[in-house]
């Protein structure tokens, strides 16, 4: 059973890290690509393309000049650490030990723009680059035809029982062709009570990934019946609200 989540766009490359374990992303050479040519954008074009104030524009713009391969602790950082937002907060990778770490080097992946797939400790420079981003490129006119099908082929790769696991959000779950995606997919969704019913919440349901998908870490989970029990925070499986492989949980508020 693999998992796959979405990265975030808030970094946190000032703290240090909870362990100095870390690999080396796969896909390095197609990012060094990707990188040569975002290098090509002036501050404006990156503000208009990513929809950016003129400050975060600069501030990306230096990152694309100074990001440079080998990666190492000096000048990078792991991937499960170095992004923030509310999947990682339900996360809270830095307070997994080794064994958990482990286990989510082998069973969980984070989708990236720039970085394709990831393992939690591996090692990636700041950026920001969201897979939905309109960037016309050598091989097409936005991220998803970069790519490819090599996401898809890598988590075939991965999912040696055919399970994935999908708390990613659907801009990046769609760069895994999902139509062509050789699995069985299973969708958590997570409503909360508001108003007198259940709903997605968007904030809630993103930590709610992050909780899940600790949860997953936590009880070395590969059986997917067992997610029926997760429970953190609140959340109870619904077999009334779920339909097929779109699995509900549902949680009240006092």
């Amino acid at each position: 059973m693999l998992t796959v989540i979405s990265p975030a766009k808030t970094l946190d490359f000032e703290s240090q890290p909870c362990t100095q374990d870390h690999t080396q992303p796969q896909f390095l050479e197609q990012s060094q690509q990707l990188i040569n040519e975002l290098r090509e954008l002036t501050a404006p074009a990156i503000a208009s393309l990513m929809k950016l104030s003129d400050k975060l524009a600069g501030l990306n713009m230096a990152r694309f000049q100074t990001w440079q391969a080998p990666f190492n602790l000096e000048n990078s950082k792991q991937a499960v650490l170095a992004f923030k937002g509310d999947v990682y907060t339900g996360l809270d990778a830095e307070t997994m030990d080794e064994k958990g770490f482990d286990f989510a080097q082998k069973h969980l992946r984070i989708l990236s723009g720039l970085y394709g797939v990831l393992k939690p400790l591996d090692l990636i420079q700041p950026y920001r680059l969201e897979m939905g981003t309109k960037f016309a490129n050598s091989k097409g006119t936005n991220l998803y035809q970069f790519w490819g099908s090599q996401l898809r082929e890598e988590i075939e790769s991965l999912a040696d029982d055919e399970i994935v696991v999908n708390l990613a959000s659907n801009e990046y779950f769609k760069a895994l062709e999902a139509k062509k995606l050789n699995a069985r997919i299973i969708t958590p969704i997570f409503k909360d009570w508001k108003n007198g019913e259940y709903k997605i919440i968007s904030f809630y349901a993103k930590k709610a990934r992050g909780f899940m998908s600790r949860y997953i870490i936590d009880h070395k989970i590969n059986d997917p019946e067992r997610l029926k029990e997760f429970d953190s925070e609140g959340y109870r499986f619904s077999a009334e609200m779920t339909e097929g492989d779109n699995w509900v949980f549902i949680r009240d508020h006092d």
